[in-house]
């Protein structure tokens, strides 16, 4: 594991649980964040993560995907139907599958191993502001509408046609981003950058939140219409359709 230096922005303390039976990445990880100024737990199996979380209340959860006992995809599982906590993954460089399953649960973020512990501090930070309510410009603070869809970035709440939509937090910010932006075409690139905050990436965490998002949104996720995809290019958001309106939660 790298060992860059360095001091990452100042973001508010949060309670971290970190999670990896690999003694000295959790070591590593651990005194990175508390430097940064978090109060740090740490878990080295799946059953004591799930029993941590439960009594620790973390703000977010640094989640390796390979645990004993009870693996980090099932954990994560758990943690997202219990917990809405946002979760970040760590990821052997060859795991896609693996990956892609844990975005598809509900993580917010992945980081692939071996990666430098400064860059996963900065990925924390970016997280815990999404997920303390700042919203991501120009979106700024207004309530968004379109689709039939209310988005109130003050309240991170959302709703179509009059059910809550259950949203992780970069699910809420993208579709904040497209509601402020309706019409447009979107590259994976641009939604990479301005949603996520990364100039680099797995193009595939886009896809696959615009998945699930879609299964959220959509009449019929199998045939989209608010959320086309344009081929080439990306995604773009129809804004005017209205439709028979079965978009509620899941």
């Amino acid at each position: 594991m790298s060992t860059a230096t360095g001091t990452p922005p100042s973001t508010p303390p949060a309670r971290v649980l970190v999670v990896d039976d690999d003694p000295t990445v959790a070591e590593v990880v651990t005194g990175y964040l508390r430097r940064a100024g978090h109060e740090v737990g740490h878990a080295a199996d799946g059953p004591a993560a799930l029993d941590a979380a439960a009594r620790y209340a973390p703000d977010l959860v640094v989640l390796d995907l390979m645990l004993p006992g009870i693996d980090g995809l099932e954990v994560c599982r758990r943690l997202r139907a219990e917990h809405p906590v946002p979760v970040i993954m760590l990821t052997a460089r060859g795991d896609e599958d693996d990956r892609i399953a844990g975005l598809e649960l509900g993580a917010d973020d992945y980081v692939t191993k071996p990666f430098s512990p400064r860059e996963l501090v900065l990925r924390v930070e970016s997280v815990l502001r999404r997920s303390r309510a700042v919203t991501p410009e120009p979106a700024g603070r207004r309530p968004l509408t379109g689709a039939g869809i209310r988005l109130d970035p003050r309240t991170r709440r959302a709703d179509r046609n009059g059910r809550e939509l259950t949203l992780t937090l970069r699910e809420f910010d993208l579709l904040a981003h497209f509601l402020s932006r309706p019409g447009r075409a979107h590259g994976r690139e641009e939604l990479m950058r301005d949603v996520w905050g990364w100039d680099f990436g797995d193009l595939s965490t886009v896809t696959v939140h615009v998945r699930r998002l879609r299964a959220k949104i959509e009449d019929d996720p199998a045939a989209p219409r608010i959320i086309q995809t344009v081929w080439g290019v990306g995604y773009r958001f129809d804004a005017g359709f209205e439709a028979g309106g079965q978009g509620g939660s899941r």
